[in-house]
């Protein structure tokens, strides 16, 4: 019986040694892991370099151009031209490309043909405040008191119609200087308790605050409205969009706007300002109380071309006819402008400058002047002329021309690479504006397309197709 015992005991060790080696196997690591657990490992991380992109990038480092980069054939580069430019609805394409180191045509087709020029010419406006101002230059909103008239605050616009109903922003460009901010400095800058009166004083900008050749309907869609030297959001009614109606008086809007921030800031301080407010220019001995100022002046022109917003065009023409020292009217504008054109370069004859939006019935601009105005640009010695080029929308990246030359479509060679002005009415379409060609030559452009019924869709691709073949050039 003994040996059997033996054997059985024996035989219960090996089965329980058998068991224990997987269950060991499969706990201790557990076990061990819990008493002295390993180092976390970090997920792996792609590379950004190694990352597809998912838009086309914004260059922020441009090397310079060699001057003897080889410029396209003029023969080879118009038969490519002229066959991206035919337009199968009604309507014709003029225009003209320009070598803009030595000035030589590369192209030209019907170039001096006198037609509205829509929005582009908002690139004569961005010359005149750049010529006239100065980049840095800001605009200041301020409130000023007077001796001569104790109790009266007069609200003093000076040309910002980016403003901002609340705190000013310092990374802004609309709402840089914002009135909320203006109102809470005016208020801990009065004496003390008593009575005050806000007057607004809008007298800086003078002359009919509507152009006599803008059509009605423009002005009810709210493509413009009358110009005043101060606003809110460039006069549109719902802060913070960019369409849709304005206000009809967009100086006495931000004037209320003030007041009733000026009446919650003032309370604390057992000071009682009057909620309605009036008219009234102040005295020659008033001081500023307070002041706020906008985005400087290149930042301003940048967002007028990129958004092509036909208000702040006009404000900005103001600006620039007060600087150059005409009258900060619609005549004086178009008067600035004109001149600013003329001193970069633009022939005259011909020429006419109607309003600073593109909405004028009496614009009269040729391919061959934007195409000069655009070497002007480019050639400029005046940095905040020079900057204008660098300023324009880019083809599927940014502005007007973001959602155009898509990188998968038959104008991707321009993506990233063409920058121009956009401009469209009922019957025209343009695109004006500067690109290096594959060979790194750099060459300015002008497209207008008129007569158009129906066919402006047609004619903008035609452009775009126009431009792109430029920036994917050897064309020789």
């Amino acid at each position: 019986m003994r040996p059997l015992r033996l054997l059985t005991g024996l035989l219960l060790v090996l089965v329980m040694a058998a068991v224990a080696v997987p269950v060991a196997t499969h706990v201790t690591p557990g076990v061990l892991a819990a008493l002295d657990p390993p180092p976390v490992v970090a997920p792996p991380v792609t590379p950004p370099a190694q990352i597809p992109p998912t838009a086309v990038a914004v260059p922020d480092v441009v090397a310079p151009l060699s001057p003897a980069a080889p410029a396209p054939d003029p023969a080879v580069l118009g038969a490519e031209l002229d066959a991206a430019l035919q337009l199968q609805g009604t309507g014709t394409f003029a225009g003209t490309v320009v070598d803009s180191a030595d000035g030589s045509v590369l192209y030209a087709r019907d170039a001096a043909r006198l037609q509205a020029p829509a929005s582009t010419i908002k690139l004569l406006t961005a010359v005149a405040a750049l010529t006239f101002g100065q980049p840095r230059q800001v605009l200041t909103t301020s409130v000023l008191s007077s001796e001569s008239t104790p109790g009266a605050l007069y609200l003093h616009g000076g040309g910002d119609v980016l403003l901002g109903s609340g705190p000013s922003d310092p990374d802004a460009v609309v709402g840089r200087a914002g009135l909320g901010t203006l109102a809470a400095e005016a208020a801990a800058a009065l004496p003390g308790p008593g009575t005050y009166t806000v007057y607004l004083d809008d007298t800086l900008f003078v002359g009919a605050s509507l152009n006599p050749t803008w059509a009605e309907g423009d002005v009810a869609a709210g493509e413009v409205a009358p110009v005043h030297s101060l606003a809110v959001n460039s006069a549109w009614l719902e802060e913070g969009r960019s369409g849709g109606p304005r206000s009809q008086d967009a100086a006495l809007d931000a004037a209320r706007v003030f007041t009733a921030a000026l009446v919650a800031a003032a309370a604390d301080r057992g000071i009682t300002v009057v909620p309605d407010v009036e008219r009234r220019a102040a005295p020659g001995d008033a001081e500023p109380l307070a002041a706020v100022d906008s985005a400087p002046l290149q930042d301003q022109v940048r967002r007028m071309l990129e958004t092509s917003d036909n208000y702040l065009a006009e404000a900005l023409a103001r600006v620039a006819a007060h600087g150059s020292g005409r009258p900060a009217s619609s005549g004086g504008a178009t008067e600035a402008i004109t001149a600013a054109a003329l001193r970069a370069g633009v022939p005259g004859d011909g020429l006419l400058v109607g309003d600073a939006a593109g909405l004028s019935t009496r614009n009269a601009v040729s391919p061959a002047q934007l195409a000069a105005l655009m070497r002007g640009i480019t050639t400029s010695e005046l940095p905040g002329v020079a900057g204008i080029a660098g300023s324009l929308p880019i083809a599927g990246v940014t502005g007007t021309l973001s959602t155009r030359f898509t990188a998968d479509g038959p104008t991707a060679a321009g993506a990233g690479t063409v920058r121009a002005k956009t401009g469209t009415l009922n019957a025209v379409t343009g695109l004006t504006g500067h690109v290096v060609t594959a060979d790194g030559r750099l060459l300015v452009f002008s497209f207008l397309a008129a007569g158009l019924d129906g066919a402006t869709v047609e004619a903008r691709a035609a452009a775009d197709r126009a431009a792109a073949i430029l920036a994917g050039c050897g064309c020789r």
